[in-house]
């Protein structure tokens, strides 16, 4: 006798809880909303590690805002790696579990997870002992460095933690349990939370650490999700089955393969972000502090849309394992439609509500008028942006992660950065060209990512 049909709103129950669905049958919007509300609380959780360190360092001063910055600007090439190698798992367990191989999912899940360890390793120790020199290529003021290496330096020697919580996350994503990667974040955030204040400014027997305890509270809160994350693959809490734990050479090299083009391709992002930071540097303390909160609140406003790309990408790459890629490109259009609708409505509130988003951050005039100028700048093509995040992750869903580069190459180093510095300086804009590049590189990004889609070639590829 079959099961009655459940409400959309017991469905999602039943997946807050962990329930296991298979996304490769029944309605399609269903499959995108059950997947995408915990992937956007995710991403939430995600950003609000930045606007936490955000809020609490801004209390110590703009030239610790700055180290903040400057220190992210850094890591975000950790980030880059992170999400590049998220890219590879997510494409390859999705495609695993869309076949009905949740063994094979488990083995890619363990190369994955050695390679992150590999590959973080040497970037700790490179960290650790570079880290002045670091903020220096970037611009970075001798008095802010004085008081940001040790917070770098950290960040740097703790990125093992931030590279497998990322990669992990990916693992659930891939497989559909994205309640999982929820728990984890929320783990982690909650320690961050309760930590910060307290290291940074003391309490009790424990003395104020400034900046630096703004990094060992982030390290500490991102190390237990770490060790949540594989309590939860060992005890087989997730429909990835890991039962030989041994390296696999060809399956690494898949893997690395298909994830090497994705790093670049994140690379080429943060790279972007990195000498736009250097730009914005050559304007003042100030507004290097406001460019920093303004990002984090970005940020913020985005990472509920790129968890829709992520439950996109889930099903781009289940349904091209089912072989159903008319599933997968329908998917990915009802998501592109309901990511616009969502931050059309985000760009509204930022230029409503940019003044006291500011004011939460910073109280220095300045700061919160550049901060203000550039949410509202960036915001104006968000409903375009929506497009482009989402083909973008279908395109690395499928496994076809030079696609995306190629775009991201063009429209961050051949438009966005010549046009932010046209726009700054001979055009004399100041700070706010920088913004507006920003905004016109995201609209010219989502065009190129929507024709590409629709040539179909994402629909071939094999992992």
């Amino acid at each position: 006798m079959p099961e009655p049909s459940r409400s959309l709103r017991q469905e999602m129950v039943a997946v807050l809880r962990g329930e296991m669905r298979d996304y490769t049958r029944g309605s399609i919007l269903r499959a995108i909303l059950l997947l995408a509300v915990p992937m956007v609380m995710e991403m939430l959780m995600q950003s609000i590690f930045e606007l936490v360190d955000a809020y609490f360092v801004g209390k110590l001063g703009a030239a610790a805002l700055n180290a903040v910055g400057a220190g992210a600007s850094l890591i975000i090439i950790v980030l880059a790696i992170a999400f590049g190698m998220t890219m590879g798992v997510t494409a390859m367990v999705a495609r695993r579990i869309g076949e009905k191989d949740p063994e094979g999912a488990g083995n890619v899940a363990f190369q994955s997870i050695m390679a992150a360890i590999g590959i973080s390793v040497p970037i700790a120790l490179i960290g650790v002992f570079l880290a002045p020199q670091l903020l220096r290529t970037i611009a970075t003021p001798e008095p802010v460095v004085a008081i940001g290496s040790t917070y770098c330096a950290i960040l740097f020697g703790s990125n093992t933690a931030i590279v497998l919580l990322f990669v992990i996350n990916a693992i659930f994503r891939g497989a559909g349990d994205a309640v999982l990667a929820l728990k984890a974040l929320a783990l982690a955030n909650l320690l961050n939370i309760i930590l910060d204040p307290i290291l940074i400014f003391g309490f009790g027997p424990i003395p104020a650490m400034g900046l630096t305890g703004a990094a060992v509270a982030t390290t500490i809160g991102r190390s237990v999700g770490v060790a949540y994350q594989l309590s939860l693959l060992l005890r087989r809490k997730t429909r990835v089955r890991i039962r030989r734990p041994r390296l696999d050479l060809p399956v690494m090299g898949r893997f690395l393969g298909i994830s090497a083009p994705a790093v670049f391709q994140m690379f080429i992002a943060t790279a972007c972000y990195l000498l736009l930071f250097a730009l914005i540097n050559s304007f003042g303390e100030n507004t290097a502090a406001a460019y920093t909160v303004s990002v984090r609140i970005i940020v913020f406003a985005l990472f509920p849309a790129w968890g829709m790309g992520n439950a996109a990408a889930t099903l781009v790459g289940q349904n091209l394992g089912a072989r159903q890629p008319g599933r997968a490109e329908r998917s990915v259009w009802i998501t592109c439609f309901i990511n616009s609708g969502f931050l059309g409505l985000v760009a509204l509130g930022m230029h409503a509500f940019a003044l006291p988003l500011m004011e939460i951050f910073t109280q220095v005039p300045e700061v919160i008028s550049i901060g203000k100028d550039c949410i509202r700048i960036v915001s104006y093509t968000y409903i375009l942006f929506a497009f482009g995040m989402v083909t973008t992750q279908a395109f690395n869903g499928a496994g076809d992660t030079w696609t995306p580069t190629w775009v991201s190459f063009g429209c961050y180093w051949c438009l966005q950065l010549p046009l932010a510095w046209v726009l700054a300086y001979p055009g004399e804009w100041g700070a706010h060209g920088i913004f507006a590049s920003i905004a016109i590189a995201q609209a010219v990004l989502a065009i190129v990512g929507v024709i590409l889609f629709r040539m179909g070639r994402w629909k071939h590829k094999t992992v």
